[in-house]
This record gives C-alpha cells, sequence and structure tokens, in this order.
C-alpha cells in the first residue's frame, strides 16, 4: 500500500518534464510564411482580414511566378499617396522632363530662295561691297613695282669679261683686301679711305656745276677746303661734323642729266661694271682727277694700288651676298645699274625706303677714274 503511493507521487512529479520532452520544437517559419505574416499584420491596419491578404498575396504569386515578390510592407508604402510638390517655377523644368527646345524663329527667304543677310553681314557689304574679295584683282591697290632692266646687247662679251674679272678678284684683289683689313687698324684705314675721298671733292663740284646744282657745288667746295685744312689733308673728316654732306659726281652722271638716259652695260677689263656713257665720261673726268695729275709713276702708281686696296675692303661686305647667288653676273649687273640710274635720275634728298646698295655712303661702289694707271713715257 505504502509502495503504490510512493510511485504514484513519483509519476505525478515525473509528468510534466516527460511532456515537455515530448512536446516538438516549432518549426522555423518559411519565406512565404513570412511575408504571409507581415502581409496579415499590413492588413489587419488597413481593416483587412489575414485570409484576404494571404488570397491576395497568393493570387499574385500564382499570376506571374517570375516577378520577384515583393514584401507587403514596401507595396503598402508605395500605395501611400505622396506628398505634394512645390509648384514648379515658370521656365523650370520638372524632375524627370526634358526641358524643352527653344523655338527656332523662321528665317523667310528671299525671292531667289537665299537667306536673308543678317545686319552685321549688311554692315559689312555696304562698306566693302558684295563681291568676293580678290586680292590679285583688287584695283585700290597700287600697280606693281617694275624693276628696271639693265640695257644689255653685248651680254655675251659682258659675261666672259665677269668670269675674268671674277678670277682676278679671287686671286689677286680679294686676299689683298682681306689681308689689308687684318693688318691694318680700323682708324688708318678710315684715314685712307678719308683721304681718297677728299681728293674727288673738286671733280664733284665741277660736276654738280654742269648739272645746275649750284648748292651742292658749293658745299663740295666747302668740305675739299675745310677737310684739307682743318683735317690735315683729308686725313679727318671735319666737314660731316660740320653738316656737310658728302656727295659723288662724275661726267658720266652730268652725261645722263643733260638727256643721255639709256646706255649698253659694258663691263670693263679689271675695273668691273660701267656703261657706255660712263666710258665716255672717264675720258671728261681725267683732266681733273688729282691723281692722274702726278707725273712722277712711282708716286702715282703706288697710291692708285692702294686706292683700288681701299676700294676693294670696302666692298668685302658684299661678297657674302654675292655667295649663293644662282647668277652672279645678273646680280652684279642689275644692283650697279639700279644704282648708277638712282644717282643720275633719283632724288638724292632723302635715302629712306631704298635698300642699302642703293644709298649714298661714304663708300666707293666702282673703281674712281683717279686709280685708273696711265703710264707717261716721261715718268720716273
Amino acid at each position: 500500500m505504502r509502495s503504490n503511493g510512493l510511485r504514484l507521487a513519483l509519476a505525478l512529479l515525473l509528468a510534466p518534464a516527460t511532456v515537455c520532452a515530448q512536446t516538438p520544437a516549432p518549426a522555423a517559419p518559411t519565406p512565404e510564411q513570412a511575408d504571409t505574416a507581415d502581409a496579415a499584420v499590413t492588413s489587419a491596419d488597413a481593416g483587412q482580414t489575414p485570409t484576404e491578404t494571404a488570397v491576395s498575396a497568393d493570387t499574385a504569386a500564382v499570376a506571374d511566378p517570375a516577378v520577384e515578390q515583393v514584401p507587403t510592407t514596401q507595396v503598402a508604402a508605395d500605395q501611400q499617396p505622396p506628398a505634394e510638390a512645390a509648384p514648379a517655377q515658370p521656365g523650370t523644368a520638372m524632375a524627370g522632363e526634358t526641358a524643352p527646345a527653344p523655338a527656332e524663329i523662321p528665317v523667310a527667304a528671299t525671292a531667289d530662295g537665299a537667306t536673308p543677310q543678317t545686319e552685321a553681314e549688311q554692315a559689312f557689304n555696304d562698306i566693302y561691297g558684295t563681291q568676293d574679295y580678290d586680292p590679285v584683282a583688287d584695283p585700290t591697290l597700287p600697280d606693281a613695282a617694275v624693276m628696271p632692266v639693265a640695257f644689255d646687247p653685248w651680254e655675251g662679251y659682258n659675261r666672259r669679261m665677269h668670269r675674268f674679272n671674277n678670277a682676278v678678284d679671287r686671286t689677286v684683289a680679294q686676299p689683298l683686301a682681306r689681308g689689308y683689313v687684318k693688318a691694318v687698324p680700323r682708324p688708318v684705314r678710315l684715314g685712307v679711305s678719308n683721304f681718297f675721298n677728299n681728293l674727288g671733292q673738286p671733280l664733284t663740284m665741277v660736276n654738280s656745276l654742269l648739272q645746275g646744282k649750284g648748292k651742292q657745288a658749293g658745299q663740295a667746295l666747302g668740305r675739299f677746303l675745310l677737310n684739307s685744312t682743318f683735317g690735315i689733308g683729308g686725313i679727318f673728316d671735319p666737314a660731316s661734323r660740320a653738316q656737310l654732306p658728302k656727295k659723288s659726281e662724275d661726267f658720266g652722271q652730268t652725261l645722263g642729266v643733260w638727256g643721255w638716259k639709256r646706255s649698253r652695260y659694258f663691263e670693263l677689263p679689271l675695273f668691273g661694271p660701267r656703261t657706255v656713257r660712263d666710258v665716255f665720261g672717264m675720258a671728261g673726268d681725267s683732266p681733273l682727277s688729282p691723281l692722274r695729275g702726278i707725273e712722277a709713276d712711282r708716286v702715282r702708281i703706288p697710291l692708285q694700288g692702294v686706292q683700288l686696296v681701299d676700294v676693294r675692303a670696302q666692298l668685302l661686305a658684299t661678297d657674302s651676298l654675292r655667295e649663293g647667288a644662282e647668277d652672279d653676273y645678273a646680280l652684279v649687273r642689275d644692283a650697279w645699274s639700279q644704282r648708277r640710274d638712282y644717282q643720275i635720275f633719283g632724288d638724292r634728298s632723302s635715302d629712306q625706303g631704298l635698300p642699302d646698295y642703293l644709298r649714298e655712303g661714304d663708300d666707293q661702289r666702282i673703281v674712281p677714274v683717279d686709280a685708273m694707271p696711265v703710264l707717261r713715257p716721261d715718268g720716273n
């Protein structure tokens, strides 16, 4: 009896633990069940029953199984009415909209179908005209410069003589001139040039008078007197500091002023470019040449030799201009002819705008008549 009571008490104590051990644990909800539960909660808030919400979700899933199922809470949020947007400003595009392109102003075509010109184009045409600009046929441009053409009917002879003179120059005159420049200081060379230029002033004075240039003749006489006295025989040049211009005139120029305007180009042996007019001019200048008037050959010839070297030394600066010339003969002939024409016919009151080889300078561009050697039968 007592043992039966103990068994009953022990069974009552162990009964709750046995029930808990035999009761299965609740399984984790699947994603579909979780979505259904969320939908149930949302439906409860919206006034729907859980059964209606589950049926709606299942119907949507069956209708389009390829579409990813969106949580019901997000759907509910999307169903909420959007907040009122601020009124758009005039002329401002709404979000997500493309701004309209500005309306094009229609341009009416002219009678011939061409587009009418703008105000700027009309103003340009009023000023410059409507025709296309052609710089070649522009009537407002001045005429093209016409370079003087040397009168050279004896070109064959002159070219042969030019080659001979160049050979003599390269082998004799040019080396002497270069050695003279290297050996003699520049102040001494300048004094030598001043001396020979001063000797030519009486010849310039006479030919200036023959050409009707009285003022220039007086300036040449004043230069000769001033340099011969205060310049110690012409070695110095106080006349230039006294603003007496240096000019060079010869009888060839006088013949040109008198009317012999065109003359044949003629290259002399050893003495270079001339014209037939200048050859006759040399005959007229000979009596007035101071060096040629010296009777003693041993005095005159050395002086003439020094003068030739001095003239060639002054022309060394032009050698670089001739080095790359395609036709050296034509270059020398044309350059010399242009300067000679300027000396005779040009307005020498202004040298502005002239090339360097046309400018009046201190250097001689041709061998002066003083340097032409003359052997006298009675010379010592």
